[in-house]
C-alpha cells in the first residue's frame, strides 16, 4: 500500500494521483506557476511502470495528449515544444523515496543558505541547508530540501571533488531524510538515469530504486 504522505504529495504535485493503467495527461495550475526555486516546471511526470501521470499547464493538455497518443515513442523529445518551450530540455531518471533512511551517523550541521562560503546552488534554498565543512571552515558537501508541498520534499546533494569518496553525501542525505520525516513529509530523491554516482548515494542512504521513473521539462 502506498504511504499516505507520498500519495498526497503526488496528487498535489502533479494534480492527480493515482491513475489507471497507461499514461494520463492532466492539467495543473502548478505547471504555470514558479516552483520552489522561482522557475517554471511546465511538465512533470511520475511513472510507476504500470501507470503514469504527466502534469502540464491546463492550456497545454490537448496538445500533449495528442502527442502522447499519436506518437508515444517521440513523447520525450517533443515534450518541450508541446508545452511551448522548445529551447528547454527534458530530465529523465528514477523517482525514489524513503520511509526508513539508512541508519548512518549524522555528519552535517544545519545553517542558513546565506551563510558565507556556500556554493551558488545551495543559495537557491530559502530555508536552512545541511552542510559539512572542513577544520578550516571550507565547504565540503551539502544538502538542500526542495519543499514541493506539505507532503513531499525532494533532497538535492552536492560534494566538492576533493571530498568525494568519503561517504559524506550518503550520510547527509540520510540525515536530511530523517528531518523531513520528523516534520511529517516523505523525502524523495531524483537523479538522471546515467548519473551512477548519485544512484549509489541514493542506494546507500536508503532510497531504493523501485522501478519508478520521473521526467519533465526544465530550463537548460
Amino acid at each position: 500500500m502506498l504511504d499516505r504522505r507520498l500519495h498526497l504529495h503526488l496528487a498535489t504535485w502533479l494534480g492527480q494521483w493515482p491513475a489507471g493503467p497507461g499514461l494520463h495527461v492532466v492539467g495543473s495550475y502548478r505547471r504555470a506557476r514558479p516552483a520552489w526555486d522561482g522557475r517554471l516546471r511546465p511538465a512533470l511526470a511520475v511513472d510507476t511502470g504500470r501507470s503514469a501521470v504527466l502534469s502540464v499547464a491546463p492550456d497545454r493538455v490537448d496538445a500533449v495528449r495528442a502527442l502522447a497518443h499519436g506518437t508515444p515513442g517521440r513523447l520525450l523529445g517533443a515534450l518541450p515544444e508541446a508545452v511551448g518551450l522548445p529551447e528547454w530540455c527534458v530530465h529523465d531518471g528514477p523517482f525514489r523515496w524513503s520511509l526508513s533512511p539508512a541508519p548512518l551517523p549524522d555528519v552535517g550541521e544545519w545553517t542558513a543558505s546565506t551563510a558565507p562560503g556556500l556554493p551558488p546552488w545551495l543559495r537557491l534554498f530559502d530555508r536552512p541547508v545541511l552542510v559539512v565543512r572542513d577544520a578550516d571552515g571550507a565547504y565540503l558537501a551539502g544538502v538542500g530540501i526542495k519543499r514541493h508541498d506539505a507532503y513531499g520534499q525532494e533532497l538535492a546533494v552536492g560534494t566538492v571533488p576533493a571530498a568525494r569518496g568519503r561517504g559524506l553525501a550518503r550520510r547527509l542525505v540520510a540525515q536530511a531524510a530523517r528531518r523531513v520525516l520528523d516534520e511529517g513529509a516523505v523525502p524523495t530523491y531524483l537523479h538522471e538515469r546515467d548519473n551512477l554516482a548519485s544512484a549509489r548515494v541514493a542506494d546507500a542512504a536508503g532510497f531504493p530504486d523501485r522501478g519508478w521513473r520521473a521526467y519533465g521539462v526544465y530550463p537548460r
